[in-house]
């Protein structure tokens, strides 16, 4: 059964022979398909909305989520300090302002000979079939389907482990987390004053560090919030990290006094060592030794999904990311592009791809509608530069560290503290400025600054 991408609640199951006229006209219009709607996908399909309107082109975002939330801010979910509910985005909405249409679907393959991309049946959560297998028609199409954590092989980690890979993924993190900190009250209640929560975060990159940070933010609230009895002392969050130290991507200075802060709050932080096992409720090293968990948190290493790897031929790398060429084009196919976390672009004179983060996506989702308007235009494509503009990582409201990089500071400049905070908090604001417009990207940041005063410091529902 296939369909031209249009949303659901139309007859996308009629065949073709009995669409009539419309779907002439339909197949008339250069269909233009993105899949993913993370921060690249969603700066694209915006962009490209904006760009050719909707009388000769079609732009359709393929995404199995109704909304989208910035992947950065998973760990404030996770933790409780944010409600995703007041900073999320829904598809349906933002394509109507901009011009494209949102397809509910989720991703499971492509035809490239006859150009066409296939979602599997969409069920509710009794298994009922809502919607249909569909094929959608595409012109070019984009690939932003993001990436997934690697587990490397090791035993119990799909099992036993959780992750931050989205929103429901955070959402569970964070009940999980609650019911974790109302036993231990209950059991403080009882008598048993050891009582503590104990979380293990595998992987000591900014997604764990930044978590880390942020429970014991949440803990130090929860004592107002109904759970009296408890507090920061009775969190215990251990760091494991196969490296030699935290934060491999910044200056080592930086990467020791985001140690330092993590330590003086009371988390435990191994570097050099090597998880074999992850168990229901601990976590085994290489040398023996066992850290006691009743949350693991998974957050060392990105690939891309399995799918990739044979992906109708398309060439992939040994971590499941699609090989692109410089113009961001699939090695294999003019038609197909590649951006963010699933894909691998390595510059000339680079010795490694360009890292998974939320900076290349935004630099590659440019990078490919101006490419675009090339192939509309007629004009020679151009080749993607990468631009690393540094990295930053927040430690809640205790501390921010970072390197920035730029031609407008002449290289590298490590900054801490209130600078660091204000540069790590403007890269949100320009993520709302890329997806909503100078104009409503601005009010969202003043109706942030007010929702700060106004609402809960914790979401414990």
């Amino acid at each position: 059964m296939t369909a031209n991408g249009e949303p659901q609640g139309n007859p996308l199951e009629k065949s073709q022979e009995n669409s009539g006229d419309k779907s002439k006209e339909k197949q008339s219009k250069t269909q233009i398909v993105v899949v993913g709607g993370g921060a690249g996908g969603l700066e694209l399909v915006r962009r490209l909305g904006d760009r050719f309107g909707r009388d000769d082109y079609d732009i359709i975002l393929v995404e199995r989520n109704r909304t989208h939330i910035w992947k950065p801010l998973l760990h404030e979910v996770a933790a409780g300090s944010l409600d995703a509910n007041m900073d999320e985005v829904g598809y349906g909405g933002h394509g109507v302002r901009w011009g494209y249409r949102f397809f509910y679907g989720t991703f499971a393959g492509i035809d490239r000979e006859k150009r066409l991309v296939h979602t599997a049946p969409l069920k509710d959560e009794d298994g009922r079939e809502i919607i249909a297998a569909h094929a959608i028609r595409y012109d070019y199409l984009v690939l932003a389907v993001g990436g997934v954590s690697n587990d490397f092989g090791i035993p119990g980690v799909l099992e036993h482990a959780l992750f931050l890979e989205d929103r429901t993924q955070a959402d569970h993190f964070r009940s999980k987390l609650l019911n974790a900190c109302l036993r231990v009250t209950h059991n403080v209640a009882q008598g048993q004053t050891d009582s503590m929560v104990r979380i293990a975060i595998v992987g000591a990159g900014a997604t764990g560090i930044e978590l880390a940070a942020e429970l014991y933010n949440a803990a130090h609230a929860l004592r107002h919030y109904g759970l009296e009895v408890f507090d920061e002392t009775r969190l215990k969050v251990t760091i494991l990290e196969a490296g030699p130290r935290i934060l491999p991507a910044l200056p080592e200075k930086l990467a020791e006094a985001a140690a330092a802060e993590l330590e003086a709050l009371g988390v435990e932080i191994l570097t050099d060592t090597i998880v074999e096992e992850v168990q229901p409720f601990a976590v085994k090293m290489k040398d023996g030794k066992t850290i006691p968990a009743e949350l693991t948190l998974w957050a060392a290493g990105v690939k891309g999904p399995d799918y990739l790897a044979s992906l109708d031929g398309l060439e992939a790398d040994p971590a499941n990311r699609l090989v692109v060429r410089a113009s961001l084009q699939t090695t294999r196919d003019d038609r197909i592009f590649a951006i963010g976390d699933c894909c691998a672009y390595t510059p000339e004179n680079a010795e490694r791809p360009i890292p998974p983060r939320a900076q290349a996506a935004h630099q590659m989702a440019n990078q490919v509608f101006e490419n675009i308007v090339c192939i509309t235009e007629g004009r020679p494509l151009k080749d993607f530069v990468y631009n690393d503009r540094g990295s930053l990582v927040a430690l809640s409201r205790f501390s921010t560290v970072g390197s920035l990089m730029g031609n407008l500071i002449g290289g590298r400049m490590a900054i801490e503290g209130r600078l660091a905070r204000i540069a790590y908090t403007s890269l949100y604001r320009m993520h709302l400025i890329a997806i909503h417009g100078w104009i409503k990207g601005l009010a969202l940041i003043l109706v942030g600054h007010v929702n700060r005063i106004v609402r809960p410091k914790l979401k414990l529902h």
